[in-house]
């Protein structure tokens, strides 16, 4: 049998968001330094403002302040571990790490997830209580401090969404602070609400509002993290598809254990078996198959890692288990 690394080979392909320079020189998005710099200030900017909001939701009574300082609280812990999943990532491969610590970014994207189930936990059982008993609460500076959160989510927002979103660990923290930005609008109308007729479930009822929101994004990330995981096939390729375009490379006789999966986001990796006709292994044709299958598996999918194995017909025999 002959296994060789499609990444070996120089084929030369593009595609949107990739600049390939050699074997493993590729870069995705605006690159890790800048992501970096635009979730530092997006974590200024929340933790400033989470620490007036805590202050002013306990002055005001205002469930509806203190689950958003909650949830800005988690806001800046999803982008404090964003950070650190970054710098983890960066790190080179070494010994047992073959892949470096690249997949940190999907643990962290995966915790921005359960951190927002948790906190919508939270908030829901509040909320309900605040239904049935509701408290009293000062509308004026629930509506001061909300519209302030607005300016404040919408700026973090804008600098998150010029960092590579495309990068599940980004996208977490985004989806975060976008929920958040929701949450405002939603407590600014609750105020509004209280203010004028008095109704201060309003202030509980928004806080559910925020809550769907919050498992809404919880349930992306985790699943699309899940996927990941699990070694689950990136969800933008159909394998049947590769199998077709790769068994109809002259001299191919068959592909068989085909995987695919995801290292990180924008990352993905495929190996497979290819059953080839045996006279290539004798009139030296196989290396340029190889060649002829990389530049099928360029043309048409974008991945980065990729091996094949080259094998007779014949070895199947000694595979008991070919999956």
């Amino acid at each position: 049998m002959i296994t060789a690394a499609c990444d070996s080979i120089p084929v030369m392909t593009s595609a949107p968001g990739h600049a390939h320079s050699g074997a493993h020189g590729h870069e995705h998005g605006p690159g890790a330094g800048s992501d970096r710099r635009h979730l530092l200030i997006a974590l200024a900017l929340l933790a400033a403002f989470m620490a007036a909001e805590v202050i002013t939701a306990i002055l005001s009574g205002s469930l509806a302040l203190l689950s958003d300082a909650g949830h800005m609280l988690s806001d800046v812990g999803a982008i404090g571990g964003a950070l650190w999943a970054i710098s983890l990532a960066a790190r080179p491969a070494s010994g047992k790490w073959t892949y470096g610590l690249k997949r940190a970014e999907i643990l962290s994207a995966a915790g921005n997830g359960i951190t927002l189930l948790v906190v919508s936990g939270i908030v829901t059982a509040e909320a309900i209580s605040r239904l049935i008993h509701p408290p009293a609460v000062d509308g004026g500076p629930v509506i001061a401090v909300a519209s302030a959160g607005i300016v404040v989510n919408v700026a973090a927002s804008w600098v998150l969404a010029r960092a590579d979103r495309s990068s599940l660990n980004v996208q977490g923290a985004f989806r975060h602070v976008l929920t958040d930005l929701y949450g405002f609008i939603g407590t600014v109308i609750a105020g509004i609400v209280i203010v004028t007729t008095g109704f201060t479930r309003a202030d509980a009822i928004a806080s559910l509002i925020v809550v769907v929101l919050m498992v809404k994004a919880a349930w992306e990330l985790l699943r699309d993290s899940g996927r990941i995981l699990l070694e689950g096939a990136p969800e933008d390729m159909d394998l049947e598809q590769v199998r077709t375009h790769l068994a109809e490379v002259p001299h191919v006789l068959g592909v068989h254990d085909l995987h695919a999966w995801t290292v990180t986001s924008g990352l993905p990796a495929l190996s497979a078996h290819i059953v080839i006709e045996d006279d290539c292994f004798n009139d030296g044709h196989a290396p340029r198959l190889l060649d002829q299958l990389q530049a099928c598996l360029a043309g048409h999918f974008v991945v980065e890692h990729s091996t094949f194995q080259l094998e007779a017909a014949a070895h199947a025999g000694h595979e008991p288990g070919t999956h």
